[in-house]
């Protein structure tokens, strides 16, 4: 059981990425935390919390598809490569701003779309990467795996980055960001690269039609890029808003922020265990529906909440759905889709995956400026409970993947 959990740590490059994938993570976790609390301390609105995940994921929207194109024709590596300079050089420039205590809040937005426009090519091109690091027996496992990874650090994240921000300021946790980059850059430069997966010069307008129409013929795959988007759209936001719950609802501070962090990244943790465990189970669908389901229950459970324990509670638990729900709908896009398309069919889930975010966050924001943050997750958490009864009721051909 054991070996099956980690048995994508067989492949040697698989290995080295996820090392420094995981090193850059942390950074990543301990600059979302002190920025999301620097914005929130800087204006008190919900809406700016909003708005500035909605502009750091917007780029996803509007550039993935294009990102998937260069993704399928030039070399992955050197993609993710400048991918993440783009990112450490903004947030060497977030740091140097909050040092010099010249910090604004529209500052803090432009580099928060720029780190997305640069996460839009980045993205298809790792996870088009991922597939060809392991057989293709063990890729859900690598999936599992690589999720697993991104918990891990939203363990350690968020527990570093709060004592970080609580006793030394935001300025450290973005320059201990900036400096996690290298990792990732060390370690793409250990993984040997690969041939671009297509070779033709077919025009990039066309490359994008071949892709959406694959999309479009494969009806398994349109319904599982339809669910990606509404999985998002109204399951996110218990993260974005937690600083709102932290200070609101149960007249905390920072130091709650980071706790309630930390105990959703050790659930989504077992999440992605549970992702890694299920790798030989044949009715993955039906599973990701069933996480659904409980991501939409516990969501409701937190949003009701009023004992901050029961909460951490709800947390820990929507945390593991939460994740082994991206993991396994992410896992069947992946089985489905051939290397040649991979690029672009990816960055079209992404699209939807990621498109899901900003537009959630934004409008969660601006809804919990009239009514109130418990109000709007509680009614998240029932629509996510009756998207799963719709997917179950209507698009039967996923619970049998």
């Amino acid at each position: 059981m054991k070996r099956q959990i980690f048995k994508a740590f067989e492949y040697p490059e698989f290995r080295i990425m996820w090392l420094g994938a995981c090193t850059s993570s942390i950074g990543t976790w301990m600059q979302n935390l002190a920025q999301s609390w620097l914005v929130y301390e800087l204006t008190k609105s919900a809406w700016y919390l909003g708005l500035d995940v909605f502009l750091g994921q917007i780029p996803i929207f509007l550039f993935s598809m294009l990102g998937g194109v260069v993704a399928d024709r030039k070399d992955r590596r050197k993609i993710l490569v400048v991918s993440q300079l783009i990112q450490m050089l903004c947030a060497i420039t977030l740091a140097t701003l909050a040092w010099f205590g010249a910090v604004q809040v529209w500052q803090i937005l432009a580099l928060s779309f720029t780190v997305g426009t640069a996460q839009a090519f980045g993205g298809p091109a790792y996870q088009a990467m991922i597939p060809s690091l392991v057989k293709k027996e063990d890729l859900q496992n690598a999936i599992a795996m690589n999720s697993i990874q991104f918990n891990v650090a939203r363990v350690i994240g968020p527990t570093i980055g709060g004592v970080t921000l609580a006793k030394f300021g935001a300025v450290w946790c973005f320059g201990i960001n900036a400096f996690s980059f290298l990792a990732v850059i060390f370690t793409l430069m250990r993984v040997a690269p690969r041939p671009p997966a297509m070779t033709g010069k077919e025009p990039v307008l066309e490359s994008m039609k071949v892709g959406l129409r694959f999309i479009r013929d494969n009806s398994v795959m349109g319904s599982l890029v339809v669910l990606a988007f509404f999985m998002t759209l109204l399951g996110v936001p218990i993260m974005t808003f937690l600083p709102v719950f932290a200070e609101r609802v149960f007249h905390l501070g920072k130091e709650a922020y980071s706790e309630m962090l930390v105990v959703s990244g050790i659930g989504s943790v077992l999440g992605g265990v549970f992702v890694a465990a299920t790798s030989s189970f044949h009715r993955k669908g039906l599973l990701s529906l069933g996480s659904l389901c409980a991501l939409g229950a516990l969501t409701f459970g937190f949003a009701i909440s009023t004992n901050f324990y029961v909460a951490c509670l709800m947390l820990f638990f929507g945390g593991a759905a939460l994740i082994a729900c991206f993991g396994l709908v992410s896992s069947l896009v992946q089985s489905l889709t051939a290397d040649s398309m991979r690029g672009r069919v990816m960055s079209i889930y992404n699209v939807a995956f990621r498109g899901g975010m900003p537009f959630g966050a934004f409008a969660a924001g601006k809804l919990i400026e009239s009514y109130s943050a418990p109000q709007v997750l509680a009614a998240n958490g029932i629509l996510l409970v009756i998207l799963s009864a719709v997917f179950w009721a209507t698009q039967r051909r996923i619970s049998r993947l």
